[in-house]
Formats: C-alpha cells, sequence, structure tokens
C-alpha cells in the first residue's frame, strides 16, 4: 500500500505544527512548510519544506519540490483585528491574500494532479468566524467566509474527479495566532466600549472553559479524514460548535439577538 502524501501549510506553530505530527502518526508522508525554515528546523515529519503563499514563485517552487500530493491542508493565516471604518484597506488585503488567496493558490497548485490521479483531500482550515462574523473583526471574518464560499464551489466542482473538500472551522484554541495579526483596535478609540462588552465572549461560549489546543483541531481534522463520506464542515470546540448549531437553527436576527443577550450587550 502506498503511503499518502500531504502538505501542510503554515507549520510553524499552533493548529499547522499539530496537524503534520498527527497526520504523521497516522501514516502520512507530510511535508510541513513555513515561511521561515527555522521554525519547522527538527520537526518529525517526513519533509520541510519553505514556503510562502503569498508568493507566486514561492507556490511554484514548493509545487516542483514536493510534486503531487494526496491532501492539502491550507492552514496558514493572519489575524486582523480593528472596526471595519479603523482597519486599514492594505493590512485588509494583506491578510485576504495570506487567508483567502494564498489558499486558492495552493488548490491551484496542487488540484491539477489529484484530478489527473482521480483522488485527493482538500482541506481548508477556517474558523468560526467564517460562522458568524463577530464585532471588531469584520475584515478577518470576511477572509473567513470568503474561503467557506470557495469551499462550496470548489466542492461541487472536484467531487466529480474523486477529490474531496472538507472545511475545519475551529472556535478558540490556545496558539500564538494572537501575535501574528494586524492589530488596529484602539483603547481610546470610539469602538472601546464595544469592545469592552465582548471581552471574554469565547470564554462565555465555552462555558467559562480554557480554550483547548491546538491537538484538539489536529484530532478532529484527521478524524474527519477517516470517514467515507465526511461532512463539508467540522465546527470545533464548543464555541464553534454552539455558533455553527444556532447559526443553523434561526434566522440572522434571532441569532443576533440571541448573542447580544448571552454576553450582555447594549451596543
Amino acid at each position: 500500500m502506498t503511503t499518502p502524501r500531504a502538505i501542510v501549510t503554515g507549520c510553524s506553530t499552533g493548529i499547522g505544527r499539530s496537524t503534520a505530527l498527527e497526520l504523521t502518526r497516522r501514516g502520512y508522508a507530510v511535508t510541513a512548510t513555513a515561511r521561515r525554515m527555522s521554525t519547522i528546523a527538527g520537526l518529525e515529519v517526513a519533509n520541510t519544506c519553505e514556503l510562502d503563499v503569498v508568493s507566486d514563485v514561492s507556490v511554484a517552487a514548493a509545487v516542483a519540490q514536493i510534486g503531487p500530493v494526496d491532501l492539502l491542508v491550507n492552514n496558514a493565516g493572519v489575524g486582523i483585528e480593528g472596526s471595519v471604518e479603523e482597519v486599514s484597506i492594505d493590512d485588509a488585503r494583506a491578510a485576504f491574500d495570506t487567508n483567502f488567496f494564498g489558499a486558492a493558490r495552493l488548490i491551484q497548485a496542487f488540484l491539477p494532479a489529484m484530478r489527473k490521479q482521480g483522488s485527493g483531500t482538500i482541506v481548508n482550515i477556517t474558523s468560526v468566524a467564517g460562522i458568524a462574523a463577530p464585532p471588531l473583526a469584520g475584515f478577518y471574518a470576511a477572509s473567513k467566509f470568503a474561503l467557506e464560499a470557495l469551499s462550496e464551489s470548489l466542492a461541487f466542482e472536484v467531487g466529480h474527479f474523486g477529490i474531496k473538500v472538507l472545511v475545519i472551522e475551529p472556535g478558540g484554541v490556545a496558539t500564538a495566532f494572537a501575535t501574528n495579526r494586524f492589530d488596529h483596535r484602539d483603547p481610546s478609540g470610539p469602538y472601546a466600549s464595544l469592545a469592552q462588552q465582548w471581552e471574554g465572549a469565547t470564554t462565555t461560549l465555552r462555558g467559562g472553559l480554557e480554550s483547548p489546543g491546538p491537538d484538539v483541531v489536529a484530532s478532529a481534522l484527521c478524524d474527519a479524514l477517516e470517514l467515507e463520506n465526511p461532512p463539508l464542515r467540522t465546527p470545533v470546540g464548543t464555541d464553534a460548535e454552539v455558533v455553527a448549531a444556532s447559526r443553523a437553527a434561526m434566522t440572522y436576527d434571532a441569532f443576533e439577538d440571541g448573542m447580544r443577550q448571552m454576553f450582555g450587550i447594549d451596543w
């Protein structure tokens, strides 16, 4: 039996790193990638590769080095916080280039070989913010909503060729992700009161529990891969599961009213 080949983006820390290791434990020959090779030096996977998902040249070089894969995990991402009014368009564009167009670049790069071999799986890691857009993270949520939409179209298109598409939607996860973000929150700005009211919202959704570590996401992703007919979307974490179930069960207006009551927001 041939060992399945996988590529995972954004393996410096967090979800990407945990996913690369969990896939390795489950029998995949994993190529872990990151913008800086020093951050994945010594990672116990089959291969490592320098990859900047916002660079066409870097993506082409990675394809030439890695070759065809059976599994693509689009994990690389950056955060962007602040009101729609205050976030700079340049930073919003940069976030989209990583979170959305970065995934699209990798899909376009590795999909042709999957299509020719008649099999493969593409996993796009989005966010609970791709289910419901929270205040003060509109551009981040927009990038994740966009990736969710792309995934829907992609799944319809490539299922014909024997290729599966999975969307993993983590809630709050304890990682170093907060250090990799564009932060436009102004503690003295016009939205400071809203930020104070929103503080702790995810903790409330988790029933006061701490955020889980990235291993939870990696395990959920790998469990989904082992299903014969996995669902398109898999929310991960209590907060993501609550939001996903609520959005599916009610209109948006009812959902918003419920969230305002739950978090005590009178903004």
